[in-house]
């Protein structure tokens, strides 16, 4: 072999034992890589068949209850005399709350009557005139037909007198539409006017408003789509009021049947189970009770993972998490009903599976408290 030739053969040699170093490092380092994963650490609950019922959450206002209220207006165009109560007085049944002076219907009064006056003089003569026409004719002095014109004048004048005098009664009721009085125990909610201000016949001009804080309830605005959900008589309660609190309590008194003009939502009245402090007008938000599943698959809330559009949840099987696509139902603050991807008695993850890889190797810490089957139903947003 020439010289030439046994140069080209080394450097092949060469050449390909620097490229088999390179493949065994490179052999070396993903073999490491696979053995060094590193095993996570997580928490794990348990998934578990129990009830859940539906809630419809919805804002509402604090409201008097119908009769609750009253919203004083001027009978008529009118000059205000009296208010003897200011905001936040209360009122007993009966106590004046507006005086009004009312030029027109002072005048319509004393017209009035005159108008009675005026009737009973003419049915006085009337009566006289018909006395002596009898008495004529009885002496063959006067023709019948003159006493039985006598006759018809008293007729005629005793109609007129009851006309006036219903035109007086009517008077005097709208004169005494001057003095409104409370009709039930009460608290002045708000006082537009003062004495001596001119007010309008209108409601866009109310004097003053009377409520009762013990019938208050709240008008709740349900969302279109959940009025079939609601039932007259369901339980609900304020949110944010702990379970079993007294005053958060309330039932439904009306089933939705018109939409609010303009909105998407339809008004719920709910009454309160105990008298509240709330002061009428106070915005709450409320959750209703509405439908029940009696035999759901549940999971804590914290379990659930969501990318994008997709809900998902991690379940440990031997020693590694598997990622599972989910079907949620109902919720509530704790819990989560699952349609499909979990069934009941799987360890589910509820803390570490944040990031993690489908099939990664975990290691189980101790668990989180499993949710409760056998308590009791807990309201849930659907």
């Amino acid at each position: 072999m020439s010289r030439r030739n046994r140069s080209h053969t080394r450097t092949v040699a060469l050449t390909g034992a620097v490229f088999a170093l390179v493949a065994t490092g490179c052999s070396k380092e993903a073999a490491e890589e696979v053995i060094s994963e590193t095993v996570v650490p997580v928490m794990t609950a348990p998934a578990v068949a129990g009830p859940i019922r539906g809630r419809v959450h919805a804002t509402g206002l604090v409201s008097p209850a119908p009769g609750g209220e009253t919203v004083v207006v001027a009978p008529e165009a009118a000059r205000i005399v009296e208010i003897p109560r200011a905001e936040g007085d209360r009122v007993k049944a009966g106590d004046v709350l507006v005086r009004f002076e009312i030029p027109s219907s002072a005048a319509e009064v004393q017209k009035q009557v005159a108008e009675v006056a005026r009737a009973q003089a003419a049915l006085a003569n009337a009566e006289a005139n018909r006395v002596r026409s009898h008495d004529l004719f009885d002496r063959g002095v006067a023709a019948r037909k003159e006493m039985e014109d006598a006759d018809r004048a008293v007729a005629d004048t005793q109609a007129a007198l009851a006309q006036a005098e219903a035109a007086r009664a009517a008077a005097n009721l709208v004169a005494a539409r001057s003095v409104v009085r409370a009709t039930f125990d009460g608290v002045v909610a708000k006082r537009y006017h003062n004495p001596g201000d001119l007010v309008e016949p209108v409601s866009t001009d109310p004097v003053l408003r009377v409520i009762d804080p013990r019938r208050l309830e709240v008008v709740a605005s349900v969302p279109l789509a959940d009025s079939p959900r609601i039932i007259i008589g369901a339980a609900a309660r304020l949110a944010n009021v702990p379970v079993g609190d007294a005053e958060g309590g309330l039932k439904v008194l009306s089933r939705p049947s018109a939409v609010e003009v303009g909105t998407a939502t339809i008004p719920v009245r709910l009454a309160f189970n105990a008298p509240t402090n709330l002061p009428a007008g106070a915005p709450v938000q409320v959750d209703i009770d509405a439908e029940r599943h009696a035999n759901a698959v549940l999971i804590p809330i914290p379990a659930l993972v969501r990318e994008g559009e997709e809900t998902a949840v991690f379940v440990v099987i031997g020693d590694k998490a598997q990622r599972r696509p989910v079907q949620i139902g109902l919720t509530d603050g704790e819990h989560v009903e699952i349609i499909s991807g979990v069934k009941a008695g799987e360890m589910v993850i509820v803390d570490g599976q944040a990031g993690l890889p489908d099939g990664a190797p975990v290691s189980v810490g101790d668990a989180a408290k499993p949710a409760d089957a056998g308590n009791a139903e807990k309201g849930s947003d659907k």
